[in-house]
């Protein structure tokens, strides 16, 4: 895992959830240029996995189960809360959509702090 992903995927988590907290103070429920915004975060996760198998694979010691768990838990999070927020066409579709994002930046952090340890 690089710092420079893990910095971006936080800053894009807390931008989407921003924007959702924006939408959901004024009564809005999610638009679809916030499920796209949270497309791109899902795309940075994605490279971020690929990131750290590779680097797994080449050696670098960490706890797996633990360490994928957090991994696939942040990489189902968003899809899961579009699926909802879509479904859901009231504020409270912002109010999922916020949570997931801040739990997934949340996720981030902790990643981080697994993979800086090592096994």
């Amino acid at each position: 895992m690089v710092l420079p992903l893990v910095v971006l995927a936080v800053a894009l988590c807390l931008a989407l959830a921003g924007w959702a907290a924006w939408f959901a103070l004024r009564d809005r429920a999610v638009v679809l240029r916030q499920l796209f915004a949270a497309g791109a975060v899902e795309a940075v996760l994605v490279v971020q996995a690929v990131v750290a198998g590779v680097l797994q694979a080449g050696g670098h010691a960490v706890d797996g189960p633990l360490f994928w768990g957090y991994l696939l838990t942040a990489a189902l999070l968003l899809p899961l809360a579009a699926v909802w927020a879509f479904a859901e066409r009231t504020r409270w579709s912002s109010v999922v959509l916020l949570v997931a994002a801040l739990t997934v930046a949340f996720l981030q952090w902790r990643l981080w702090i697994i993979w800086t340890e090592g096994a």
